[in-house]
């Protein structure tokens, strides 16, 4: 369980004053300067120390990434930070609660993140939808500016940099990190084939890093307080805090800063109220938003949320978003629902996933109704399998993770309805 005095999100809730001077008295922006000097290498070593690990989904180390944006340009080019704000997962809410109650937490993160890359120019990329978050962060790197804690000799510590905000037009592909990169020059938001990767040539062909606004906004707390203070938190190689956000069938849906690794009926029971009508009520959990495979009661009543401890039963941590149904739920209805979304979201520039996600969906909806042959329960993982790992990007994978979970937990639940069918047409 994490103590008060750890938790680095103070004003998750709204309670306190989002600008500026609230932003002061929580701690943001104390010894800034003295940070941007020690430089870019302790930056980098400080946040490898910390254990911090991507908190967009994939969890790839953080400082690991970083170290990756080459020191010198032979032919000049400037490095970029590109902050993913878009958040279109299905029941992910964390990153729009941070940027609406505690932007400069964030805008203090791009800053000192960028000095930890070499980059003297950050462009945050937010969803289209967030406007008040939006009119939020613009107004904190307004008042940023104005207070000289960046731009120009940032924070007095004489290194300049500029921060940009920039809207995005509701494509869900654009929360992938090539796509948005292209979104971000203007053309149509389609993933880019790897290599080359970000960090040797990324937005305008310059080396680019990309991170979600939970893992920049950590930053300046981890290098206040220390790698090995956050490294602490949590279990080994899944360290620190994390925002969990908890929805469907709880009493209270919420999100919640809590230690990796914090077992999850801990975690619905002690902050979202339990489960509507008692534990014993629930049917399955989505762990970490829609992309991922769903887990049934059995496994929900002992396992950990941590990336590890997740992919141990074949599922994932992704972006913490936990989804919770319980049994007056058609679960056969529901990964058909997320079926119908990911047809809807591919950019159809690779064929397993243009062709793909329809064929899964068109199959999704006739096992609603059992309006199929048990074979095609088979047939059905045989296509996901076809799509996942043969697409640019990981929408195909996203796209067939749910459909796995389901046929994997729930397989006697399909085969019902097709038997029942069968039976009332015979």
């Amino acid at each position: 369980m994490l103590q008060d005095q750890d938790r680095i999100f103070t004003n998750l809730y709204g309670q306190n004053d989002w600008r500026l001077a609230g932003a002061k008295s929580r701690g943001i922006w104390s010894g800034t300067k003295d940070l941007v000097l020690k430089g870019r290498d302790w930056i980098t070593e400080e946040v490898k120390k910390s254990g911090l690990r991507g908190r967009g989904g994939a969890g790839f180390p953080t400082g690991m990434k970083w170290s990756f944006m080459p020191k010198d340009s032979p032919d000049g080019r400037p490095s970029y930070l590109v902050v993913n704000a878009d958040e279109s997962e299905p029941g992910t809410c964390k990153d729009r609660d941070i940027i609406r109650f505690d932007p400069h937490r964030l805008i203090e993160g791009c800053l000192l993140a960028s000095v930890g890359m070499g980059a003297h120019v950050c462009y945050i990329y937010i969803r289209g939808e967030f406007y008040n978050e939006h009119s939020n962060l613009q107004q904190a790197i307004d008042e940023a500016y104005a207070a000289g804690l960046i731009g120009k000799n940032a924070c007095g510590s004489g290194y300049d940099f500029d921060l940009y905000l920039h809207r995005g037009a509701g494509a869900y592909i654009c929360g992938e990190e090539t796509a948005l990169l292209e979104s971000l020059e203007g053309k149509k938001g389609q993933p880019r084939l790897k290599p080359p990767f970000p960090a040797a040539v990324g937005l305008y062909g310059c080396p680019t890093t990309i991170n979600n606004v939970e893992t920049i906004a950590v930053v300046g707390e981890i290098l206040r307080r220390g790698g090995p203070w956050f490294a602490g938190i949590g279990r080994p190689k899944n360290e620190g805090t994390k925002i969990y956000c908890i929805s469907g069938h709880v009493n209270t849906p919420c999100n919640v800063e809590e230690a990796m690794g914090i077992p999850l009926r801990e975690l619905i029971e002690k902050y979202a109220g339990g489960v509507r009508g008692g534990w014993d009520n629930l049917l399955a959990i989505i762990p970490g938003g829609s992309s991922v495979p769903l887990l049934p009661k059995s496994i929900c009543d002992t396992v950990l949320m941590d990336f590890d401890s997740l992919r141990a039963v074949q599922s994932g941590l992704g972006t913490a978003a936990i989804i919770v149904m319980d049994k007056s739920t058609d679960v056969v209805k529901a990964i058909a629902r997320l079926s119908r979304f990911y047809k809807h979201e591919s950019c159809g520039q690779c064929t397993p996933c243009r062709e793909g996600t329809g064929w899964m969906w068109r199959i999704m909806e006739r096992l609603v109704r059992g309006d199929a042959e048990v074979r095609e329960i088979d047939m059905l993982l045989d296509i996901t399998k076809q799509v996942e790992g043969h697409t640019i990007c990981a929408l195909g994978d996203a796209a067939a993770w749910p459909i796995q979970g389901l046929v994997r937990h729930f397989r006697p639940e399909i085969e019902r309805r097709i038997l029942a069918k069968h039976q009332a047409v015979a």
